[in-house]
């Protein structure tokens, strides 16, 4: 019974052996082959922001707040000169308690000047955020589709992903430009 145990062990071992051999012989796809063509392209969205109509549209609507705020700045500034230029040529003929009532308005109004200043930075930074995340959003929806179209695995952004190479086929830039200013305007006209 031993015999026959071991011999049927020995049989097993050729069989199992003889399989690997006929594996080994017969020709391996090769590892392109075996993996299926992946499309990736990227998008510079700067580029896009920069020379798609709603990009330059926001970019206009935020020179102009920013122009605007710049003039009233420029307002103040040229209150707070003329404070100060009064308070140099007036202020030695002044009394004391005139002189410093003088130099505590130009102060606080030099103090509201800055913070007004500050406030209108901020203000900026905030409507360029919301514009930003408004284009961002709607591109968002455009480049799915294009890519969808397009039979793209992975779109990644430029800048922020690090792309060391990029082949200009992959460059998915102007189209989405071009899918995006078509979009926008349909909406538009709806």
């Amino acid at each position: 019974m031993r015999g026959l145990s071991i011999a049927f062990l020995v049989a097993a071992g050729v069989l199992v052996a003889a399989g690997s051999i006929a594996r080994a012989q017969q020709p391996q796809p090769s590892p392109a082959a075996a993996v299926p063509a992946q499309r990736i392209g990227f998008v510079d969205v700067q580029r896009v922001l920069a020379r798609s109509a709603v990009g330059v549209a926001a970019r206009e609507q935020l020179e102009r707040e920013k122009a605007g705020m710049q003039r009233e700045m420029d307002g103040k500034r040229q209150e707070l000169e003329k404070l100060r230029d009064e308070l140099e040529k007036k202020g030695p003929l002044m009394t004391a308690d005139a002189r410093r009532e003088k130099q505590e308005t130009f102060e606080r109004k030099r103090r509201d000047a800055a913070r007004l200043a500050d406030d209108f930075q901020k203000e900026l930074e905030k409507k360029e955020q919301g514009l930003l995340q408004r284009v961002l959003q709607d591109l968002s929806g455009v480049i799915e589709r294009v890519g969808k179209q397009r039979g793209y695995h992975l779109i990644v952004e430029r800048r922020g992903a690090v792309v060391l190479y990029a082949s200009s086929e992959a460059d998915l830039t102007d189209e989405i430009i071009r899918a995006y200013d078509q979009e926008s305007a349909a909406k538009g006209k709806k």
